[in-house]
């Protein structure tokens, strides 16, 4: 499923002209060509500032998955740093981190992403990936440091420590390799997440104006009060894809997890 969303971006530019995205390129207000008004030349349509549809699919879906994948691996990273130092090394350095960390999940990320957003200017997508990174940490460090508690009582870490091995070594050499299933899930889920985030805040109007995205199509749909004009080929295909990548990363996230985690493995046996 997600490599059918990956291919649409990919492959759609070699086959679609995707200068078509842009307002005033096309006519406006064509039905799909199956519909009777249609031409074959829009075959999804356009919209009220003339933007063939099926263009701004192509180009819009690359621009979500980006956020997407930017952010997650953002917070990623920064979690698995923060979490690996609060559990292998303990005492103040955990008390800190544990701290920080528990204290930005408390506070509600969508109300502050709003107002962040509604100051700074968006430009492009990797600001709005930026932006949502800032609270995408704190739970992959709360679970890495769970997960390096459980690993650091292991007969082969403590191996690991009474040969002399360093720290460094020891949660690179040792401990990461084990976790790798989880981080592919926490990755993966991180993600649909970002997107998510992403997608909320360009219906509300705050993301890059100028870049298509599935977010800003649904935004232009929503102003122009599609529903209502029954313009379903302008809202209904950009949630469809949506829907598609958010299940497609659900049953990825469950199928890794299933990796990572013994017991659900015991359960599905």
């Amino acid at each position: 499923m997600i490599l059918v969303v990956v291919l649409i971006g990919l492959l759609g530019p070699l086959f679609w002209d995707t200068s078509l995205a842009y307002v005033a390129s096309s006519p406006r207000n064509l039905p799909p060509s199956w519909v009777e008004g249609g031409q074959p030349a829009h075959p999804l349509g356009t919209e009220s500032m003339g933007r063939d549809m099926l263009a701004q699919l192509i180009v819009g879906t690359p621009s979500s998955l980006k956020v997407g994948f930017i952010a997650s691996s953002i917070g990623l990273s920064v979690g698995l740093l923060l979490g690996s130092l609060a559990g292998y090394l303990g005492g103040k350095v955990d008390n800190v981190i544990r701290t920080i960390s528990d204290s930005v999940v408390t506070i509600p990320s969508l109300a502050v992403l709003v107002v962040i957003a509604s100051y700074v200017k968006m430009t492009d997508t990797t600001v709005m990936a930026l932006i949502l990174a800032l609270f995408s940490w704190p739970n992959p460090t709360r679970v890495v440091r769970a997960q390096i508690l459980s690993l650091r009582e292991r007969g082969y870490v403590r191996m690991a420590v009474l040969s002399g091995a360093p720290p460094l070594e020891i949660m690179l050499v040792e401990m990461l390799p084990n976790m790798l299933p989880w981080l592919a899930a926490s990755f993966t889920g991180g993600i649909s997440g970002a997107i998510l985030g992403a997608t909320g805040l360009e219906v509300l109007g705050l993301g890059p104006t100028r870049v298509p995205s599935l977010g800003m199509i649904i935004n232009y749909a929503s102003g122009a009060s599609a529903l209502l004009r029954g313009m379903i080929w302008w809202w209904l295909p950009p949630i469809v894809i949506l829907m598609v990548i958010f299940t497609g990363f659900f049953l990825i996230t469950m199928g890794l997890d299933e990796i990572a985690n013994p017991r659900l493995r015991g359960v599905k046996a």
